[in-house]
């Protein structure tokens, strides 16, 4: 913003500062250390921590340097009034005086041969209001508002100018004015009443279609798959949203580390404006591992590797492996999985993938060899919500209590997430669903049904630095259709372990069938946790479990249940997340297996 009024006392601060960065065959003799005083009558202690954490003088005082001295006294006149005038105080008066001489009047051909004493004084004068407030012109029905301050009788400053002037702008660009910039304005001070005097003049420009989008950069990536994946708008009047739109839907592939959309700086003879998307590559292929520690269930070791852009128009294949059991009294269960995910392939908000996968489990209760293979549509409806949904076909052979069975399932599959946590990995506040849906055709002569799963969890966090955080998870399932007997183990549920309730075995609560036990139709399990950080990279989480299991498919008021309770311990580590060490007793049902630990990374949900 440009003011109609000056301050005292009127200097030419730049010229000054240009001078003495000159003056290079002209130094001073050494200095000892300047004595620093600041003084701010009238300022509140906010204001003045403001202005002194400001202050370059403050700090370059003790550099025995007299030219690097003047030059950040020179400096502050600028500094110290721009804070004033973000505090809405336009009538300061501000000196900052080397050895008792104004600082501004200090002939830079003739410096001090030392400098004593720096004294800062600042009277920031009364706080202004705005005696008339108003931007114009703009649209009829604008979807940015101007902000409330920015009113007759509210408090002045210069933040709220330039949010008034942004919104004013934004407003226009929302209803296709690209180029809507501030034409003009008139602002003057009196400093008799204290009071501002803003008028903000807008220039939409012409309302514009959305042009051509030019890929530019370092990327392996067609240029073909580059314009599918954007998706953009060629054609539709300009919306910022749309511009953002494309370049979130290029970041999302995970192909590209870096995407940079630029709007052309002058539309097209025709009213079209054309924009800019340089891109740069991540790196194409990447390995992870991970492993996790419990007492009854022993080590899981599992790993992944993928390919960013596998046949140059950024499609992700994925391959993932698990190793689980290590060092349990179970035999070791193992899993391969494959995923290949074609961005844009129905649409750019649209991705077919491609499944297959084989899984041997061997669990208390049951063991199967399963493999299985599908093709789905991942549609992203926004940055917090996706869906996907598909078919596929499943093989099962399973041993459990009913005996040894094959199963053999034509199935759909429909799993939508919606995640509005701040962090994916340390959640404090927010929340996230997850809910899954699983219909089932038997191919031999088995009764169709339905499985259903819902995740759910909540953050609170306590406190501005959110340094006590409430956590809850629910989770709940559920096999409609088919007898317990004529069900795959696997579509079954079963309660225990690290992922439902702390202080039991893995798996450990189902329902009796004879000498054994089978997973259950109706499923339940609910978490609360409270976590508390008692450092900067420690957190102690106090927890409770408690799980609910029925033969039915839905939980009644006879279902078995058990319950644990524990305390644990995070060690947050940049980048990758807390490390987790829980250690949990059960407090309802079997107790014979006391004690129990589980090591992991991430948080427990």
């Amino acid at each position: 913003m440009t003011f109609r009024f000056s301050l005292r006392p009127s200097l030419s601060t730049a010229a000054l500062g240009a001078a003495i960065s000159c003056l290079g065959a002209v130094s001073a003799e050494p200095a000892l250390s300047a004595e620093v005083h600041f003084n701010a009558p009238g300022a509140s202690v906010e204001l003045s921590d403001r202005l002194q954490a400001a202050s370059t003088s403050l700090g370059v005082a003790q550099s025995n340097n007299v030219q690097e001295i003047l030059a950040a006294a020179l400096s502050d006149y600028r500094t110290l009034v721009q804070v004033l005038y973000d505090a809405g105080h336009f009538a300061p008066i501000v000196h900052v005086r080397l050895d008792g001489r104004e600082a501004a009047l200090i002939q830079p051909l003739y410096l001090p041969r030392q400098v004593q004493a720096v004294a800062i004084t600042v009277k920031p004068g009364p706080r202004f209001r705005f005696s008339h407030a108003s931007i114009g012109p703009l649209p009829a029905h604008p979807e940015a508002s101007i902000p409330k301050g920015f009113a007759r009788g509210e408090d002045a400053n210069t933040g709220i100018l330039k949010e008034a002037a942004d919104a004013g702008t934004q407003a226009w660009r929302q209803a296709g004015h690209a180029k809507a910039q501030i034409a003009g304005q008139e602002i003057a001070a009196n400093h008799r009443s204290a009071t501002l005097r803003a008028r903000l003049h807008l220039n939409p420009g012409p309302k514009l279609r959305f042009g051509y989008l030019q890929a530019v950069g370092d990327s392996d990536v067609s240029p073909q798959a580059i314009q599918r994946i954007a998706g953009f708008p060629t054609g539709e009047v300009f919306h910022p949203d749309l511009a953002a739109k494309t370049a979130t839907r290029l970041r999302r592939t995970g192909t590209f580390a870096s995407v940079t959309l630029k709007e052309a700086p002058t539309p097209n003879p025709d009213g079209s404006l054309d924009f800019t998307a340089r891109l740069e590559d991540m790196p194409k292929r990447r390995l992870t591992f991970g492993a996790e520690l419990s007492s009854t269930d022993g080590l899981e070791v599992s790993a992944s590797w993928m390919h960013r852009n596998l046949f140059g128009n950024a499609e992700k294949f994925r391959f993932e492996t698990r190793l689980s059991g290590i060092g349990s009294s179970n035999d070791l269960d193992g899993r391969i999985a494959l995923r290949l995910d074609q961005p844009a392939t129905l649409g750019p908000d649209d991705n077919l993938f491609y499944l297959l996968e084989a899984e041997r489990l061997d669990e208390e209760h049951y063991s199967t060899f399963q493999a299985l293979g599908g093709i789905g549509v991942r549609r992203v409806f926004s940055d917090h919500l996706f869906a996907e949904a598909g078919i596929g076909a499943t093989s099962i052979l399973a041993t459990d209590a009913f005996g040894k069975r094959r199963f053999k399932y034509a199935a759909g599959f429909l799993r939508v997430e919606y995640d509005r946590r701040n962090s994916s990995v340390d959640a404090s506040r927010g929340y996230f669903l997850d809910a899954r849906a699983r219909p089932f055709f038997g191919l031999d002569g088995r009764d169709p049904g339905l499985q259903l799963k819902l995740d759910g969890r909540i953050y609170h966090g306590l406190g501005g630095s959110d340094r006590i955080v409430l956590a809850g998870r629910a989770q709940l399932g559920s096999v409609i259709g088919p007898s317990l007997g004529d069900t795959a183990p696997t579509l079954l549920f079963f309660s225990g372990g690290a992922g439902s309730v702390r202080g039991h075995e893995f798996q450990s609560l189902g329902i009796p069938v004879g000498t054994n036990a089978s997973g259950g139709r109706g499923y339940l399990a609910l978490s609360g946790e409270i976590r508390a950080k008692i450092g900067e990279k420690f957190s102690l989480v106090g927890f409770a479990d408690i799980g609910y299991l029925d033969s039915d498919s839905f939980i009644t008021s006879s279902s078995q249940s058990h319950a644990g309770a524990g305390i644990g311990l995070r060690y947050d580590v940049a980048g990758i997340g807390p490390l987790r060490v829980d250690f949990a007793y059960p407090v309802k049902g079997d107790k014979t297996d006391g004690l129990q630990f589980y090591i992991g990374v991430g948080q427990a949900f």
